[in-house]
């Protein structure tokens, strides 16, 4: 008790457990209804081929990673601790740098990639070798509980949030079914598809935008989903889940081709200044990472993910996936594997075996750099297929660390100048790409193809055979590797004839037919009148032609109609 009321003291040892094995854990596991969801992908009947073939591949990763050896994606994020903090709480420390220090055991002692870049000056940066900075956010609630949502948001994800000024003729279910449908398509599929989007009317400022990955993240579970009104501030409110799902899964598209690129959707309402409608939007990827934590009198806690993924795994035989593999040799020249590629359509499942050259951005800084000085590309740029990725540590008794594609958009600015000089013929990565690069691979001959966002774990322990260094290893992750596949699974995403398998996505949706727009008894109606129409038309045109000719003979014809 102090001064009357209970309180609740925290020690510093349990903020620092808490970050530290919230971290771990959403690193390796996964909710089980997320689990649950990439399983009902599966046994949809109106899932593509592709949309399963995502899925279950998802779900190995998930499977493999587990383990605990291996994290389930190689972006393992920007580290983001909010704590809800009851007014009763003491803990009589920092509590930010309780939970940042709990955040650097996990990134140091763990498999985990370093991302965060701090600045040296205005133009020059390094990496902080820790993957701290972490974002902390710190707030006062009633109550004697210390609440925690901890989750790592990776780029590729964390690049797709949109802040929009939008007015009050949105704040309708048809406009904001419509305003769904048009600003997803523009966030492609380097998110990781399946999304879970989490729109959110917001206040009238355009700053920190965390509650937007919150809706996405599912950390805003206790929102009401209507409110009386009453004087004074109103609660945020929450609706248009299902509708919004719907319409992103018959228009969005999806990774590989398909329905599925949502999941869900979640649309937060808050209050607004008159004036203003600023709308934020964010996602949360397949690598959906995210937990929560709490200290309270009973003791410190942590979610629960789900440790046995395997029990969401179906009995799918390659023959119920679809589509035959197409093997392609990477340790041919090159040459002969771009016109091995070029005898095949976009879509192309393909399996790859041989060596890859991996590279990322800052490596692809470094060699336009050797082409401004009049230098020449090395010969290993142009003898491989450019693989875009980056790896987390290596454990021991592994070839490789996480290792999957990274987002192909990043290096976009690249390819025309390195396709120019024999480089960057064939590349290899995830998402779609911009109309520039389209139109660079007509004219120089390239491909693209692209594998699947997010079972880095997966591809590490069964495709991966081995890793070395070629050049820049001081850059760490951002280094250039050659690496060793087998049975590496791809689609050709983009060919040598512009031809692009993610075109339809920057496609407005078709417009519907005013039969779609009807109840389905008013179709069955509609449909009958029209057959009945059509009948009597066609038995009218068969009466008229079978008049007597000038011969005094009638012309033959046989009348058949169905459906009258």
């Amino acid at each position: 008790m102090f001064e009357g009321h209970k309180v609740l003291k925290v020690e510093r040892e349990a903020i620092e457990l808490i970050a530290a094995h919230a971290m771990d854990d959403s690193a390796h596991l996964l909710r089980s209804g997320h689990l649950e969801q990439l399983r009902k992908i599966l046994d949809d009947p109106e899932a593509s081929e592709n949309d399963r073939f995502v899925a279950l591949e998802l779900l190995k990763n998930a499977n493999v990673a587990a383990g605990r050896v291996l994290p389930g994606c190689q972006d393992t994020g920007t580290a983001i601790a909010i704590g809800h903090k009851g007014e009763n709480v003491f803990t009589f420390c920092n509590d930010a740098g309780a939970l940042s220090f709990g955040t650097y055991k996990t990134y140091t002692e763990r498999n985990l990639r370093y991302s965060q870049l701090a600045p040296l000056d205005m133009y020059n940066e390094k990496n902080t070798g820790t993957n701290l900075p972490a974002q902390i956010e710190l707030y006062a609630v009633p109550g004697d509980e210390y609440h925690f949502f901890l989750l790592a948001k990776g780029g590729g994800s964390a690049n797709k949030s949109f802040l929009y000024q939008e007015t009050k003729a949105l704040l309708n279910p048809k406009s904001l079914l419509d305003f769904i449908a048009e600003k997803i398509r523009t966030i492609g599929t380097a998110a990781c598809p399946p999304l879970s989007p989490g729109p959110r009317y917001r206040r009238n400022f355009s700053g920190d935008d965390t509650e937007n990955g919150q809706a996405g993240a599912r950390g805003l579970p206790r929102l009401p989903s209507q409110q009386r009104e009453r004087a004074g501030p109103s609660l945020p409110r929450r609706r248009a889940r299902g509708e919004g799902a719907a319409a992103l899964q018959r228009d969005g598209g999806a990774q590989c081709g398909g329905k599925y690129f949502a999941h869900d959707v979640r649309v937060i309402r808050l209050p607004r200044h008159g004036a203003s409608c600023p709308v934020g939007l964010g996602v949360s990827c397949s690598a959906d990472r995210q937990i929560l934590g709490k200290s309270t009198r009973d003791g410190v806690f942590l979610e629960q993910l789900e440790t046995d993924p395997a029990k969401y795994l179906p009995e799918v035989t390659p023959r119920e996936l679809g589509g035959a593999l197409v093997g392609i040799d990477l340790g041919r020249p090159i040459g002969e594997m771009l016109a091995e590629l070029g005898q095949h359509p976009s879509a192309t499942r393909l399996s790859l075996t041989g060596p890859l050259l991996v590279a990322r951005d800052i490596t692809h800084a470094k060699l336009k750099q050797r082409l401004e000085r009049a230098e020449e590309l090395p010969q290993y740029f142009k003898d491989h297929a450019v693989y875009y990725a980056g790896p987390a540590k290596t454990p021991s008794g592994y070839a490789s660390s996480s290792f999957e594609p990274t987002t192909a958009g990043r290096t976009d600015a690249y390819v025309d100048l390195f396709q120019s000089h024999g480089g960057s013929m064939v590349m290899l990565a995830k998402g779609n790409r911009s109309q520039g690069v389209q139109e660079t691979r007509k004219k120089h001959g390239g491909f693209y193809l692209g594998s699947i966002g997010g079972p880095a774990a997966r591809l590490t322990e069964h495709r991966i055979k081995q890793v070395e260094g070629v050049e820049y290893e001081e850059l760490g992750m951002e280094a250039i590797w050659r690496i060793e596949v087998e049975d590496f699974p791809a689609f050709i995403v983009t060919n040598n004839k512009g031809n692009d398998f993610f075109a339809d996505l920057a496609a407005p949706p078709p417009r519907p037919k005013a039969s779609d727009l009807l109840k389905p008894r008013q179709r069955a109606s509609a449909s009958r009148l029209q057959s009945s129409r059509a009948a009597a038309d066609f038995r009218r045109q068969c009466a008229t032609q079978a008049q007597p000719t000038a011969t005094g003979r009638r012309s033959r014809l046989s009348c058949s109609v169905s459906g009258s």
